[in-house]
């Protein structure tokens, strides 16, 4: 499906982008996990997907670096090709009411939530245009949908990612380049790990179950794909009918 082309996944040493990671990998694809802290996740990752007979590397940086990324998007250029998929994944959560949350907290989670994503598109954008395709997946979330309190930021940064995949979807249109967001509802990851199977949100979800990271790279992978190339600057929400 994806064979020999190139896919950079950030976040993608743990929960969903982990997943995401190794599902366009067995898709074919050679991966470059971008990982902030983690580094022998991202090695363990890369391990496992060459083992699916593609190539792998782990580059470490905090996509809320407009430099760094830049730097790193040239690195991982050098050592693969322009990439083909961008899959923005890296999240942080610092959850607090408004009335408790400090200015940092705020500023940390647009900082890698939003402009982390800018920052990957704005340096990718050259190589997908110089191709005339390529594939933009934003992991945005049903809380940038539908707010979430205690998450005014998260929420915030996440509907952002919504409004940016829009734009990016229409300026990037003419040159083949489709631009689109994931939204998930509750996917049990180390994030989300303290509340079980048990919790009464569970109930809420018309699926009857709590989502699982593979859920959410499926559809990555669908739109990886060159069957997705008439979907571009859609939301896409995998909540098993959360938000419904």
């Amino acid at each position: 499906m994806l064979s020999g082309k190139v896919a950079i996944i950030t976040g993608g040493s743990r929960g969903i982008g982990r997943a995401i990671s190794l599902k366009l990998a067995a898709c074919g694809a050679n991966i470059a996990v971008i990982y902030a802290g983690n580094e022998e996740s991202a090695q363990e990752v890369c391990s496992e997907a060459e083992t699916l007979g593609v190539k792998a590397k782990a580059f470490r940086c905090d996509v809320a670096d407009f430099n760094a990324t830049k730097q790193t998007i040239a690195e991982i250029t050098s050592a693969f090709g322009p990439a083909d998929i961008l899959v923005n994944n890296a999240g942080v959560t610092k959850d607090g009411l408004i009335f408790s949350i400090k200015e940092g907290d705020f500023d940390i989670v647009m900082d890698t939530n939003l402009k982390g994503a800018f920052n990957m598109i704005k340096h990718c954008a050259p190589g997908f245009l110089k191709k005339r395709r390529g594939k933009i997946i934003n992991i945005s979330s049903i809380a940038g949908i539908v707010g979430n309190a205690g998450q005014s930021n998260y929420a915030a940064s996440k509907a952002g990612l919504i409004g940016l995949t829009k734009s990016i979807a229409r300026e990037l249109a003419a040159r083949n380049v489709c631009c689109n967001a994931v939204a998930p509802g509750f996917i049990l990851t180390d994030m989300t790990k303290r509340i079980s199977e048990k919790n009464p949100l569970k109930d809420q979800i018309p699926l009857g179950r709590i989502g699982d990271p593979n859920d959410v790279a499926e559809l990555v992978a669908f739109l990886a794909d060159d069957g997705s190339d008439y979907i571009t600057g859609e939301v896409i929400r995998v909540d098993g009918g959360l938000a419904i």
